[in-house]
């Protein structure tokens, strides 16, 4: 009955009675704050309403609920007219702009007063609701309609609103103005002129919201008319300086030092600020430390390393999308500093209406992860020290003698961030200066303020391919051991805040150390144990990230027993703790994912537990998006541990020997290859790619299993090589699936040989599509290539007479790729495709001949292969007694072919 109700047009119309404050309100016996409650309240109903049922309204009842809407745009109470100008913004994004063609002109006249009889108040909520017009239909404004575009119209009047007395009217505007610079619209960029004189009038407004605009306004104009602010750049460095230092507003200072990112980003500009460098490092400096409030907010923390996370402190946790398998033979491992945090990332601020970011609920940890002022100015930095080195580092040395020594703590942390933010850019010149400053940095890891050892965790992870490209033993003993000794012990630090960074920042000196840091496997595990039993559930998913890098890095190292009777009972103890639900069970497994690969067949005994898990989450998952589907009602599972799960599964396979890998598969229940036949189907990317990524793994590893069960994949997957079957909207994730399935299609190939047969056809003008169409990425027409040869190992007699249609494009396309078994096996194939039918090779032979030279060159040294050789020296004598004419012919070819051709094959 409620959503019959809430369907029904009558609805709309006492809402809308209800916010425009009908007479019969009146009779209710509200007090005013009462009244503005309830109304509010009827706008956001209204709202909604409009969303779901508009388009079944009769005409007759939208007129009447616009009326009334508009009416309420000149309602006395702000926070009406702002709702109503929210309800106006819905409707016109429901039925389009020409649903109500004289709604633009009437507000706009309003917004500019055009009959100067207009209230304040009026002005205001025309203005705020054509901004939340402009915001949701930037798209459909500056579409065309039987020759008119509406924005052609409102440029020159938002423009003349600028002029308007009223600073939050020209505060709306100029925001509106904004929605439009980044799309460059021709109804934009005719006015440019225009709208940059405004700016540059209205740089000096009073209103600290008209600047704040202004900040933005410029900032948008460097990324789409960077020629246009060049000659402009003096004034506009004073201008920001100047809004820059205002204290009394946080955002205007923000958007300024989003002015510096923006420049410094953008190659055409960035050189344009070097004369100003003076004026602009010192005030991002400034801004590096942090506010009073925020201060205040540091020093009241406790130390909170034995209090459980609240719900609200765990973030939501995704699968790490992997890399497609490339055309060689070796996994690519994801970077896992992708998913580490920066103390200068930007914040995602699109959020919906009615969103509330982390930190407004009190999040902890809201105050370090929120993009503000601080940050801002230190991303500045960076990019600035990038750009311009030592020139930016001999205006920060200064800063950084006076202040990292200084008694306020603020004012040293700044320091130390300063010191971080400038290391990528001014590695080059701060090097010198290292031998002192690293000790001088270890030194804080032990400061009283949590702030100070947190800030110094981040800093010295930037330093740490410094220390870890040391050579000499002494320098590492001074330098490097001592600089991952201090932060494995502040990942035992009684701040769980100083314990991320801390693991942060060993993740990150992981990445840069790689195998250098094999001989501390042990005091490093050891330290992860203890990390194990102490951590609460957030920082949890960081240390996984530093387990599974170091296995990354150190590889078999790992894989000695007394670290593995270390390492794995822990991870082992928190593994049964996790429910198969929890989000926490997506860095579980992908970290497990790359400790099975370190540890190879010493995972065995592990293996037994944790695989059976991986199916049975998978069939959960599955039974619960089939029951979805019965039930709409129901909440969609999250494929996540689909990914997860199968990735996980193919590491244990690929580190299993055969035997044990294919007694996992035998005694699953439900069986396995049914359960990845269901996943090769699925309507996700991600979990389609992670699915062909397995098929491969297991037709490398335990073919005798998957023997059985081709009947049923292979369909599925030709279906899979389908280009006409992408989407558009996923083109790019849509090709990551499409390259497993290349190269999962040619593994197949070479287990089954000449029990392809009845598929090759098929797959043939599949793969053919691939390889002939130009907007596939190089990474796919290798595997295709590849697939494409290996099947003519075994099924030449099939594939000679197509030889003429793809030839030249496979030899094109396998050039360039690497020697590996992988690329031997389809020059095999593809030579004994062109032995069934030499004629064919018309109008590419001296490509063939090439790559004949190319693969002798290769041979001789990182590449060796009888058959291979053998099959190369059969064509090309073949075509030696084809050939009438056969020296002039070879002589097309360069000399070093030449010669190579004659000593490898006697031609």
């Amino acid at each position: 009955m409620l959503g019959q109700a809430k369907s029904s047009p009558e609805t709309a119309n006492y809402l809308a009675y209800i916010l425009s404050d009908g007479p019969l309100l009146k009779e209710l016996g509200l007090d005013s704050a009462d009244k503005i409650l309830v109304r509010s309240s009827a706008a956001i109903n209204l709202k909604n309403t409009i969303r779901a049922y508009s388009k079944t309204y009769p005409e007759t009842n939208l007129v009447y609920v616009r009326s009334l809407v508009l009416a309420a745009l000149q309602d006395s109470a702000s926070q009406i007219r702002s709702f109503a100008g929210s309800v106006i913004s819905e409707i016109v994004q429901r039925g389009g702009i020409l649903s109500w063609p004289e709604l633009l002109p009437e507000l706009l006249a309003l917004a500019g007063n055009d009959t100067s009889s207009v209230s304040a108040e009026t002005q205001e909520g025309a203005m705020s609701a054509l901004a939340k017009i402009c915001e949701d239909n930037k798209q459909s404004l500056d579409r065309d309609y039987n020759g008119q575009r509406p924005l052609v119209i409102i440029i020159p009047k938002l423009l003349d609103i600028t002029s308007s007395p009223n600073s939050k009217v020209r505060s709306f505007a100029l925001a509106c103005i904004n929605v439009f610079l980044p799309q460059s619209s021709p109804a934009v960029v005719t006015s440019l002129e225009i709208i940059l004189a405004r700016l540059f009038h209205l740089a000096n407004d009073p209103s600290d919201s008209v600047r704040r605009n202004v900040c933005r306004s410029f900032t948008h104009l460097v990324d789409v008319e960077p020629g246009r602010i060049r000659p402009h750049m003096s004034g506009l460095v004073d201008f920001f300086v100047l809004q820059q230092r205002n204290t009394d507003d946080p955002d205007l200072a923000l958007d300024a030092a989003e002015f510096w990112l923006c420049v410094g980003e953008n190659k055409q500009l960035c050189q344009s600020l070097a004369p100003y460098l003076d004026k602009i490092v010192p005030v991002l400096l400034e801004s590096m430390v942090y506010e009073e409030e925020d201060i205040l907010r540091l020093e009241a923390e406790a130390e909170d390393a034995d209090q459980e996370d609240r719900a609200e402190d765990l973030k939501p946790q995704f699968a790490t999308t992997k890399n497609p398998r490339l055309a060689k033979n070796s996994r690519v491992a994801t970077n896992g500093a992708a998913a580490r945090g920066s103390q200068f990332d930007r914040a995602d601020d699109d959020l919906s209406e009615g969103e509330i970011e982390e930190n407004e609920e009190g999040n902890a940890a809201g105050l370090e992860e929120r993009w503000n002022l601080r940050k801002c100015s230190a991303a500045a930095l960076d990019v600035l020290a990038s750009n311009f080195h030592e020139q930016v580092f001999a205006i920060t040395l200064p800063f950084l003698n006076e202040n990292l020594r200084h008694h306020d703590w603020p004012i040293r942390e700044a320091a130390v961030l300063a010191v971080g933010a400038v290391a990528d850019g001014c590695m080059e010149v701060v090097t010198p200066h290292l031998p002192d400053l690293i000790p001088y940095l270890l030194s804080f890891l032990d400061d009283r303020e949590p702030t100070i050892r947190l800030i110094t965790c981040w800093a010295l992870g930037r330093y740490s391919s410094w220390a870890s490209n040391l050579q000499n033993p002494s320098a590492r003993h001074c330098y490097f051991e001592p600089m991952m000794e201090g932060i494995l012990n502040r990942m035992l630090d009684k701040s769980k805040k100083v314990q991320e960074a801390a693991a942060s920042a060993f993740a990150n000196l992981e990445e840069k150390a790689t195998k250098g840091l094999t001989p501390y496997c042990g005091p490093i595990i050891r330290q992860f144990v203890q990390c194990f039993s102490r951590y609460k559930d957030r920082n949890m998913f960081i240390l996984y990230d530093c387990v599974q890098t170091l296995a990354e890095h150190v590889g078999p190292a790992l894989a000695q027993q007394e670290l593995i009777d270390m390492l794995m009972p822990a991870i082992i103890q928190r593994w049964s703790k996790v429910s198969d639900r929890s989000q926490e069970i997506f860095p579980l497994l992908e970290c497990l994912s790359y400790v099975a690969t370190a540890l190879g067949d010493a995972f065995a005994p592990f293996a037994m537990g944790v695989f059976p898990r991986c199916i049975r989450i998978i069939h959960q998952c599955l039974e619960e998006y089939v029951m979805c589907i019965n039930n709409e009602a129901l909440d969609k599972p999250n494929k996540d541990f689909l990914v997860t799960s199968l990735d996980l599964m193919s590491a244990v396979i690929q580190a299993l020997r055969p035997e044990k890998g294919g007694e996992l598969v035998q005694n699953s229940q439900p069986r396995f290859f049914d359960l990845l036949l269901f996943c090769m189907e699925d309507s996700s990317n991600d979990v389609r790619q992670s699915s062909y990524a397995l098929l491969g793994d297991c037709a490398v590893n335990i073919f005798e299993h998957l023997q059985p069960f081709l009947p049923t994949i292979i369909p599925a997957l030709i279906q899979q090589l389908d280009l006409d079957k992408m989407k558009d909207q996923d083109i790019e994730s849509g090709f990551s699936v499409m390259n497993n399935a290349c190269w999962s299609c040619g593994e197949i190939a070479m287990g089954e040989k000449v029990g392809m047969g009845p598929y090759v056809e098929q797959i043939y003008q599949r793969l053919l599509s691939i390889i002939s169409n130009p907007e596939v990425p190089t990474s796919v027409n290798e595997n295709a290539v590849i697939a494409l040869g290996r099947l003519g190992i075994h099924c030449s007699p099939t594939l000679a007479p197509h030889l003429g249609e793809f030839a030249k494009t496979f030899l094109h396309i396998i050039g360039p790729v690497e020697y590996t078994d992988e690329k031997a096996h389809a020059f095999l194939g593809f030579n004994r495709i062109v032995e069934r039918n030499p004629q064919a090779m018309e109008d590419c032979l001296i490509d063939y001949f090439k790559a004949s030279a190319a693969y002798a060159r290769h041979s001789n040294s990182e590449f060796n292969d009888a058959d291979l050789a053998g099959s190369f020296q059969r064509n090309l004598l073949g075509y030696k007694n084809l050939i009438p004419d056969f020296e002039p012919f070879l002589l097309q070819l360069p000399e070093r072919d030449i010669n190579k051709l004659r000593g490898s094959f006697n031609i």
